[in-house]
């Protein structure tokens, strides 16, 4: 909080679908995440989609929070309640310390938008060696909820009172 950055500071963000169907040309969750944090001046790092599985999404992620050039990590799909939805399982091991607000706030904006279904998002975040990890839903709309909603700010040094951009490994 006393950290006397107050510029946008570009940060270097992978993004990463979760799916069994998903491909290149039909994953609009991951393009619109990957759109949206080019738009706000930061930078794609890297792109993949996986399938939903435990091991897989945890290799691909533990990559990252290893890689330098890998400063914050958002995750859409695997969140639901099927027996294939596993992101939680996969990246809550990997955390350092879960930032339990992301996945409250989400739901509390979520709501608005689609009522108590809301309940049925186990969205998520984390650190891990100095990355943020954001996991969201799967559809388009909870991926512009969760970044226009929070981490748009959360990455944004000049948001007031604070933000995650101190704590992220350079």
């Amino acid at each position: 909080m006393g950290h006397a950055v107050t510029e946008f500071t570009p940060a270097k963000i992978a993004v990463l679908t979760v799916s069994d169907t998903r491909t290149e040309e039909n994953d609009t969750s991951g393009q619109f995440l990957a759109d949206a944090l080019k738009e706000a001046g930061h930078t794609l790092a890297d792109k993949k989609i996986v399938i939903d599985d435990i091991y897989q999404i945890r290799s691909i992620v533990s990559q990252w929070i290893a890689d330098q050039n890998v400063q914050a990590i958002m995750i859409t799909g695997g969140t639901g309640f099927t027996s294939r939805d596993s992101t939680p399982e996969a990246i809550k091991p990997l955390f350092d310390k879960e930032v339990e607000g992301f996945g409250e706030l989400f739901r509390a904006i979520s709501f608005q938008e689609i009522g108590t279904s809301t309940i049925q998002s186990r969205a998520i975040a984390g650190f891990a060696n100095h990355t943020v990890i954001f996991g969201m839903p799967g559809s388009t709309g909870a991926c512009r909820t969760g970044w226009n909603g929070i981490i748009k700010q959360q990455l944004d040094a000049s948001h007031r009172p604070c933000n995650f951009m101190p704590h992220l490994g350079q």
